[in-house]
């Protein structure tokens, strides 16, 4: 069983955290969230899902006494899972609580993984793509995954663990056999195109999730909505390719097939697989999450990203463009969480209507 440090215990870091915790690891979780520590330091986070409740119990410890840290037995592994602007403060924080002989995961969204490798070293530093989880955390002490399978059931891996070389290691089997119990893992040599996809995926729906207010369900009911995930997808895969990523498949289809989703078949296609999302839960994206707690978005680090690399190799991204206008709104408070605002993104970045494409 390893000693496991995580910087960061909201919904991802407290779920990862307490599964490993319940699964027998020794796991200590340091978050700012007084309410969050107090509470789990007193009665466990509760994790529900597509399994049996758990109540685990990992040590909390808050920031701002963490210092106490440096005086224990170093960490075999520590976990950042922190927001993207986070990153480095969090980085420089547990490096030196990692035994040299340890390693540093990054369990985050965006494109994180450089900044890490910037404070840590990338001989030390792991990334860890999860795909097709999401959790949230509303209250102190609950997290809740939605749905009522694991995603296993289905074929599907969730959790992809890389080396920023390339290189293949024991310790990225170590950290799949330690999420083992949560769901379905893999160990992947191709982290740069395993993390893009999942920047696309992200792309495709957190922001819209932000500028709305509205859950995953609602808004596969809503064409425009879909419009608006569909072109966001699009441009975040093209960018991608033209980075030379090995970009896998994502939402179901090859990045190529995103790319050139404006021929009427494939649009059809990809429109009526998102619509029938409508059925399912009601899923809260990180970024609908952190609008509803006021909280700062990752829109510069996500989405953001993509227009950055975009500007850098001159090529067009009008909706991407247009989104992080919105969510930048958002955060600065000149935008409220509105369902019109996804169409001051469409108008703004001059696409029509569904049934004029």
């Amino acid at each position: 069983m390893a000693r496991i440090l995580f910087i960061g215990a909201g919904a991802v870091g407290s779920y990862i955290g307490g599964w490993l915790s319940h699964t027998g690891h020794d796991v200590t979780l340091v978050e700012h969230w007084a309410e969050q520590v107090e509470k789990i330091s007193k009665d466990g986070v509760e994790l529900t899902g597509p399994h049996e409740t758990i109540i685990a119990h990992p040590r909390m410890v808050h920031l701002h006494s963490a210092e106490s840290l440096a005086r224990e037995e170093p960490f075999d592994i520590g976990f950042i899972a922190v927001k993207a602007y986070d990153t480095k403060w969090a980085a420089t924080f547990i490096d030196p609580l990692v035994s040299l002989d340890g390693f540093i995961v990054s369990a985050q969204n965006c494109w994180p993984d450089p900044i890490v490798a910037s404070v840590v070293g990338a001989e030390r530093s792991v990334g860890l793509v999860m795909s097709g989880i999401s959790v949230q955390l509303f209250q102190a002490g609950t997290v809740n995954r939605p749905g009522t399978t694991r995603k296993r059931d289905t074929g599907y891996v969730v959790f992809r663990a890389g080396n920023h070389d390339g290189s293949d290691s024991p310790r990225l089997q170590t950290i799949i056999d330690m999420l083992d119990p949560i769901d379905a893992g893999l160990t992947t040599n191709n982290l740069w195109g395993e993390r893009w996809a999942k920047m696309c995926q992200n792309c495709m729906s957190n922001p819209v999730a932000g500028i709305t207010g509205m859950g995953s369900a609602e808004l596969a009911g809503d064409p425009r909505c879909r419009q608006l995930n569909i072109h966001l997808a699009k441009e975040a895969a093209g960018i991608g390719l033209a980075l030379g990523l090995d970009v896998v498949k994502f939402a179901a289809h090859e990045a190529t097939f995103w790319t050139s989703v404006e021929q009427p078949e494939k649009y059809a296609e990809v429109d009526g697989m998102i619509a029938q999302l409508s059925q399912g839960p009601n899923r809260f994206p990180s970024m609908g999450q952190d609008v509803a707690k006021e909280r700062q978005s990752e829109i510069r680090y996500m989405n953001g990203h993509v227009q950055s690399v975009a500007r850098e190799n001159s090529i067009k991204v009008p909706v991407t463009d247009a989104i992080v206008e919105a969510m930048q709104k958002i955060d600065d408070g000149s935008f409220k969480p509105d369902r019109a605002n996804v169409d001051w993104v469409l108008e703004k970045a001059g696409i029509p209507a569904p049934d004029v494409l």
